[in-house]
């Protein structure tokens, strides 16, 4: 990895960057704690920090300027044991299962389990359950059928209406007009309310059909849980005497069982990008020490 530090590049397996920006902070007047965090060198492993690494910078030259006082790491991508312990710190919350599993696959070892689970997660994920208004469908045959009643009563008012105008021997000429709008209007209603009633039986069925693929797919998310935990107990269980013998073999130090459990989990993976050590969780005299014991990349902070 390549680091640039206060303007200067080093490069290396193992980085101290408490005497490189103690040095640092003593120079512009900050206090260690200003000068850098382990959030900070978390992202700048992880490379979403926010600068670019200017590779024109080598060791020992000068790359000051407006990144004077800036850090930068340049490094391989992280790779999944750095979910787990990328940055390893007093009180870690260290799951040791998932993080052995994790730990296990970086060793080239997999899972009998992997196809079956790699096939029921695409199962799962191919099952569309699209969202249904039943309620904006039963709505619509709800206002047909109002509509449909009021044009029948209207129907019914008007042929009242025609018939009585004739039976008085009166021009019936413009109720008949009103009597056929009326009627008109019925019929498309009427229509309007077997459409309705139709798309009401069509969205039911879609319904049934949805509530099935949910069951199915809340099957397969099960399926696919077990399996997953299936493989990562496997997993583990490959590497676990390796582990054993890792955490044995942690330096004497009051760092913690979560603590020791993790400098265990990064001594058995393999990994490309750095680990980081917290001041209060080291138990190694130098970080080259770190890096030899870990046979990895180590930042120290």
């Amino acid at each position: 990895m390549k680091v640039r530090v206060a303007g200067a590049v080093r490069t290396g397996r193992a980085m101290d960057l408490r005497r490189l920006f103690h040095s640092h902070a003593e120079d512009v007047g900050e206090s260690r704690s200003e000068a850098l965090s382990l959030r900070d060198v978390a992202r700048e492993v992880r490379g979403d920090g926010g600068r670019d690494f200017d590779r024109d910078c080598t060791v020992g030259s000068d790359c000051g300027g407006e990144y004077d006082g800036a850090l930068a790491i340049d490094c391989p991508d992280p790779g999944p044991v750095h979910d787990h312990v990328g940055v390893i710190r007093a009180e870690m919350d260290l799951s040791v299962r998932p993080a052995l599993a994790a730990a296990a696959r970086t060793r080239g070892h997999t899972a009998p389990q992997a196809d079956e689970l790699a096939a029921v997660r695409d199962r799962r994920d191919a099952l569309d359950v699209p969202e249904l208004d039943l309620e904006r469908a039963r709505r619509r045959v709800a206002d047909a059928n109002d509509a449909t009643e009021e044009m029948r009563e209207r129907v019914a008012t008007l042929r009242g209406r025609v018939q009585a105008l004739r039976d008085a021997d009166a021009d019936p000429t413009d109720a008949e007009a009103d009597l056929a709008e009326a009627t008109r209007r019925l019929s498309e209603v009427q229509t309007e309310r077997i459409a309705a009633e139709q798309a009401l039986t069509e969205a039911r069925e879609r319904a049934r059909a949805n509530r099935q693929r949910r069951r199915e797919r809340l099957r397969l998310a099960d399926r696919a849980d077990n399996l997953r935990r299936a493989a990562r107990e496997h997993l583990a269980d490959e590497v676990r005497s390796a582990f054993a013998d890792a955490r044995d073999a942690v330096p004497d130090g009051d760092i913690g069982e979560s603590v020791e459990s993790a400098l265990a989990v990064a001594r058995v993976a393999a990994y490309d990008a750095p680990v980081v050590l917290a001041r209060e969780t080291d138990p190694f005299e130098s970080a080259a020490e770190a890096a030899e014991w870990l046979d990895g990349p180590v930042i120290r902070l």
